[in-house]
């Protein structure tokens, strides 16, 4: 479990609390992930039957079953030892695999599979989640929580030595630049292999504009330069940015554009409450839906589409917002 995050070293000013709220929302989504009744196949469905009384006494589990070692003390060894196991996927769920440990439910997130693929649609997702059921996978447990009833497992941890893993770490700083490979997407952000160990870019550390989904941005085995922001050795997390190699445009957007100004752009994204147009590399507006044309209409598609250039009048700038207000019904007007 990840807790009481330690902050940000000094000199790194840049750094925010992204990637931590980024790592709170992946606990979440694998907490909900666990929580999620699995998938198994009928054949696969049993349940244990009910031990009949004798004599009519209620069956006493045996002194064998009472002096079995404590399965989470077997687990928290494990994982001590960084030794890897074989096991059988069980069953799925939108989130990853399920396996089964010494009576236990583990979890093997989709993200810590080797060479699984990104899906746009769910029920891409879910086949392909499914050809794993009862194929054998050697994993590394890289998490533990008993009171939250969670065992994660991981199979890209298990091809990487622990000595290696720890030295790779001991050599990544904030500030540095790194070379990696994307590994996989979430709705929340893209993973990174720095080499042996994963880094995590946030979708808001993906681009200086707005970012609805990480895939508009990188793909799965896509080589990527990053930049270092946080290194959390206790929890083995790497916090990574992609848009701080790159000049923020919005530090600049005062001086280059003011109101009144005529300016062309390419509509970027079209959405119920008004089109997005990006001015230059990473540096969108907004036309709200009440500056898109006179008279009614039903959807701003009616007006724009995605990939369409237009010339737009600057209505307001603010640098420190992010914040640059477009006009396209004003553009015919007089200054």
């Amino acid at each position: 479990m990840i807790s009481d995050p330690s902050p940000p070293s000094a000199g790194s000013s840049q750094t925010d609390d992204t990637f931590w709220t980024a790592l709170f929302e992946q606990e979440e989504t694998i907490a909900t992930a666990v929580e999620s009744p699995p998938l198994i196949e009928p054949e696969e469905t049993w349940t244990a039957p009910e031990t009949p009384p004798v004599n009519g006494r209620p069956h006493q589990p045996d002194k064998k079953t009472l002096t079995e070692p404590n399965p989470w003390h077997a687990a928290q060894t494990l994982h001590q030892a960084d030794d890897t196991v074989q096991l059988t996927i069980t069953g799925y769920n939108k989130g990853g695999l399920l396996v089964m440990w010494h009576n236990l439910q583990g979890f093997v997130p989709a993200s810590q599979l080797v060479d699984f693929p990104q899906f746009h649609l769910e029920s891409e997702r879910m086949k392909a989640l499914r050809q794993w059921h009862n194929q054998p996978i050697t994993l590394k447990i890289i998490e533990i929580d008993p009171a939250q009833n969670r065992l994660i497992f991981s199979e890209r941890a298990a091809l990487i030595e622990a000595s290696q893993r720890a030295n790779l770490f001991n050599r990544i700083e904030p500030g540095q630049v790194l070379e990696g490979v994307i590994t996989n997407l979430t709705n929340f952000g893209a993973f990174v292999d720095l080499g042996g160990v994963e880094g995590l870019i946030h979708i808001s550390e993906l681009s200086w504009s707005r970012v609805t989904h990480p895939s508009a941005i990188v793909k799965p085995g896509q080589p990527v330069t990053v930049k270092v922001l946080n290194v959390n050795h206790r929890d083995e997390r790497i916090a990574l940015s992609l848009k701080r190699l790159k000049q923020n445009p919005w530090q600049t957007v005062n001086q280059q554009y003011q109101p009144g100004q005529l300016i062309e752009g390419v509509v970027s994204n079209v959405v119920s409450f008004g089109a997005f147009v990006q001015i230059e590399d990473e540096l969108e507006g907004l036309i709200h839906i009440s500056e898109l044309a006179e008279g009614s209409f039903l959807h701003p598609r009616d007006v724009v589409r995605k990939g369409e250039k237009v010339v737009t009048r600057v209505l307001y700038v603010d640098g420190d917002a992010k914040r640059l207000a477009l006009s396209l019904r004003r553009v015919n007007q007089e200054d």
